[in-house]
């Protein structure tokens, strides 16, 4: 009886797993591409803007919005390693003095390694993406082929994956941030005191609310214009 010959049959074992982890490495790359975009894609933070205006930080922190921008851009060029120190004097609560205190500065030293290092890993799985995409064409694989369905394959994990982080967060949104924390931080120095502790104060829970539905928003945008090139490809196979 003769074998049917097949996208997983013996010969192509091979293509087909380059060809998933370069998908999977590629969406990676995307995710993370998703945060720095929504994060810094503004160089002007008008986002941050709009969202202060929404929750009236300026309130809580007698502050004029101008410094909470001033303070913003300040914290925002820390994070990314333009600037050394988190520090910076402005006029808060009614006197002149620096915005961040200790623990913000402890927690937000974690945030940039956290922030920095997940741009690294970015790097990394586009670079691990591109090889391995190299790598099918030169070795002349039905590449055409694979990577369109290996893409489908990632994103039908993929889509459960966020089916299920979707509904956690729209049942308990606090929870779910906790449990963020929790995982990828070994200390409590991110819960803070919204009375004494500014930086608080200018960033509510409902501000990385947004962020994380801008973000998802962001990545799903992404996602889609990809599924259209891997569509381009598959018209093309079939053309050939």
């Amino acid at each position: 009886m003769r074998k049917r010959s097949g996208i997983f049959d013996g010969k192509t074992v091979l293509p087909v797993t380059a060809a998933s982890f370069a998908m999977v490495f590629l969406i990676m790359s995307m995710l993370l591409t998703s945060f720095q975009a929504v994060i810094y894609g503004d160089p002007n933070y008008r986002f941050y803007e709009k969202e202060y205006e929404k929750y009236k930080v300026t309130e809580p922190l007698a502050m004029e919005l101008e410094d909470v921008m001033e303070v913003t851009g300040h914290m925002m060029d820390y994070l990314i390693g333009r600037e050394e120190e988190l520090s910076i004097v402005t006029d808060v609560d009614g006197q002149t003095q620096d915005f961040f205190n200790e623990q913000d500065r402890f927690h937000m030293a974690d945030v940039r390694k956290l922030f920095l290092g997940g741009l690294k890993v970015r790097n990394l799985c586009a670079a691990a993406a591109l090889f391995l995409i190299a790598g099918l064409i030169i070795a002349k694989t039905d590449w055409k082929r694979l990577l369109p369905r290996a893409y489908l394959w990632a994103l039908g994990i993929l889509l459960v994956v966020i089916l299920l982080l979707a509904a956690a967060f729209s049942i308990d949104f606090t929870r779910c941030f906790t449990i963020f924390h929790e995982i990828f931080f070994t200390n409590d120095l991110w819960m803070f005191n919204p009375s004494k502790d500014y930086m608080i104060r200018m960033l509510p829970e409902g501000f990385f609310f947004d962020m994380v539905i801008r973000i998802g928003m962001t990545f799903v945008g992404m996602l889609l214009a990809v599924g259209g090139l891997m569509f381009g490809v598959i018209r093309m196979s079939r053309r050939c």
